[in-house]
């Protein structure tokens, strides 16, 4: 008999974190949830309001106004895009969701500059 050790999947693990938090945290249209997810490449940011259940404000690093020269600096880039679509629509609080992932790196890049820009969380 063979006996096979596997590794845990990163995503699979990060998914049941993220569905553990998204059951105590919620957006209203009053207060949106700010969403954040990450690939190894880009980073993309939602403003959504889960009661209508509609996207009302969202940025990436795909869009071309998002430029930098490392991961962390275009995620401070999209962070401080978002808030500012979020602002152009009257959205000033909201409740940041961190995906499940660490607040460290570029999750923290895009708070803290979605904060500055802003977006109160």
């Amino acid at each position: 008999m063979k006996i096979v050790i596997t590794k845990p999947d990163r995503n699979k693990t990060r998914s049941k974190r993220h569905l553990r938090v998204r059951g105590k945290i919620s957006g209203t249209a009053e207060c949106p949830r700010l969403n954040v997810f990450r690939s190894n490449n880009h980073i993309y940011a939602q403003v959504i309001d889960d009661v209508a259940g509609v996207t009302l404000a969202s940025a990436s690093t795909m869009d071309s106004d998002v430029t930098g020269d490392s991961k962390v600096a275009k995620a401070t880039a999209v962070g401080a895009l978002v808030a500012k679509r979020a602002n152009d629509k009257g959205i000033k609080a909201v409740v940041f969701d961190r995906g499940g992932y660490l607040y460290h790196g570029r999750v923290a890049a895009l708070a803290e500059a979605a904060r500055e820009n802003g977006l109160e969380f």
